[in-house]
């Protein structure tokens, strides 16, 4: 009997809210779900009690239809209208929040929802006007029973402005700029040190599976969620670790995605995997392209925004881990498949979706400093770049998780998955190589008039 330790010990997030945001729903209760996604009898999201403690809770979304003929009742039709090509005036956005929040006035849904965007296609720089736009396919929206706000047509996660509001912090006209915006949920050395003891004193069987795998539980203990280049009270961080968690569970066999991905347990053969073998999976930031015009006052976003990749360690006797050169067959098909069905994943789990727009506005805010269009466009951020003004750094941040083990036999072989994290670098996007001047970038802009729209107008279809 071989014991080995595979990839990605799947680990809950303990998230929670220290205060209101004017931006979002921020709450205790099924905050960020979207377990099965879309409109499916059943939304998935994340429970906490008082001691920050967090569960996966379902929700009946059935009750969704109710939620969503009383939305269409309440929306101006103009906004419930599905939209190609929405496009929103982030500066204008800015000097109405800013005007709305000195007179005491409430921050409405359209605002907070930026208007029913649902992806963010195109970013566009009009000099004649100053406005910095972003663009996209938009609809009618509904806050579902999980808390999550998505299309009501689609199903489809819509952009919040707080999460806008944290991109552009993370790359600001002034100062210093993210160069990776990171988050990573690793076992500790002493934690994998006790597993190591754990697993050489422990004669596990497959009749004694639970027993196994909460020794293995208390053996690693909580394990250290770690946020770079961005506030980890920001719901920013918490979507990034909530989309990295529900990965590693499509990985390690206890979620079924809406689409139709093997899960890497699956796929692992116990007779290529080396004794203390360790697996981790990242999304990283990948597009097929990034279009330009020749003057760069227009940008647009071509492909999935992420991919999720691979990398195999070794664990050590006393808990170490170190990188190793052997190429994992099965975590590569897992990784290929999972990149090859973001799309339809992104579209039926709203998590993906939120995933995907995160980084799109990532690399949205490092294109505008990147190209100077803050400056061109005098946008100096005095609004949204003032967490005294526009708190958006309301939840408490996450710090450590619970383990979660699925304890899985192949033959006479035991295989206990663990690790992973989301590592979003929009200026690699944003490299030379990978961007490509196209025309018909400048004349989708060349279309759009800016110059006739009333002062008080910040979208418009």
């Amino acid at each position: 009997m071989r014991l080995s330790l595979l990839a990605n010990m799947v680990l809950v997030c303990a998230l929670s809210v220290l205060a209101p945001s004017v931006f979002g729903q921020n709450n205790g209760g099924g905050n960020n779900g979207g377990g099965g996604g879309g409109f499916g009898p059943q939304a998935a999201g994340i429970e906490i009690d008082a001691a920050g403690r967090a569960r996966i809770v379902k929700f009946d979304n059935r009750a969704l239809a109710q939620r969503i003929a009383a939305q269409k009742a309440a929306l101006a039709p103009e906004l419930a209208r599905p939209s190609k090509l929405r496009k929103v005036s982030l500066n204008r956005l800015e000097s109405l929040v800013a005007e709305k929040l000195r007179k005491g006035e409430t921050i409405s849904d359209e605002i907070k929802y930026v208007a029913g965007l649902t992806s963010i296609e195109y970013v566009f720089y009009f000099p004649e006007t100053h406005d910095v736009v972003i663009a996209g396919p938009a609809e009618g929206f509904v806050v579902d029973i999980s808390g999550r706000p998505v299309g009501m047509n689609s199903g489809r996660c819509v952009l919040e402005l707080q999460d806008i509001i944290a991109a552009l912090r993370a790359f600001p006209p002034e100062g210093k700029s993210a160069n990776t915006i990171m988050v990573s949920i690793d076992p500790t050395q002493e934690g994998l040190s006790r597993l190591n003891q754990y697993l050489a004193q422990t004669k596990p069987s497959p009749q004694d599976d639970q027993r196994f795998a909460a020794g293995m539980r208390d053996a690693l203990g909580q394990q250290v969620v770690t946020v770079k280049g961005i506030s980890p009270r920001t719901h920013f961080a918490q979507v990034l670790v909530e989309a990295d968690y529900r990965m590693k569970l499509i990985a390690i066999g206890l979620e079924s995605p809406p689409a139709k991905i093997k899960s890497y347990v699956e796929r692992a053969n116990p007779s290529t995997v080396s004794q203390n073998a360790m697996e981790r999976f990242y999304f990283m930031t990948h597009f097929d392209e990034i279009r330009v015009s020749e003057d760069r006052s227009a940008m647009q976003l071509v492909g999935n925004a992420v991919k999720l990749v691979g990398e195999h360690e070794r664990v050590t006797a006393d808990g170490g881990r170190v990188a190793q050169a052997k190429i994992n067959g099965a975590a590569q098909e897992f990784c290929k498949q999972f990149s090859d069905k973001f799309s339809e994943l992104a579209d039926k789990s709203p998590i993906y979706g939120q995933l995907r727009n995160l980084v799109s506005m990532s690399v949205v805010a490092a294109y505008l400093r990147e190209n100077n269009i803050y400056s061109l466009a005098n946008w100096k951020l005095e609004t949204f770049g003032d967490e005294s003004i526009t708190p958006v750094e309301v939840n408490r941040a996450p710090t450590h998780v619970d383990t979660a083990v699925n304890v899985i036999w192949k033959g006479q072989k035991l295989m206990t998955p663990i690790g992973g994290g989301v590592r979003v670098r929009p200026t690699d996007a944003l490299s030379p190589g990978k961007i490509q001047v196209n025309p018909e970038v400048a004349e989708t802009k060349d279309k759009i008039k800016v110059a006739d729209l009333a002062a008080d107008v910040w979208w418009w279809d």
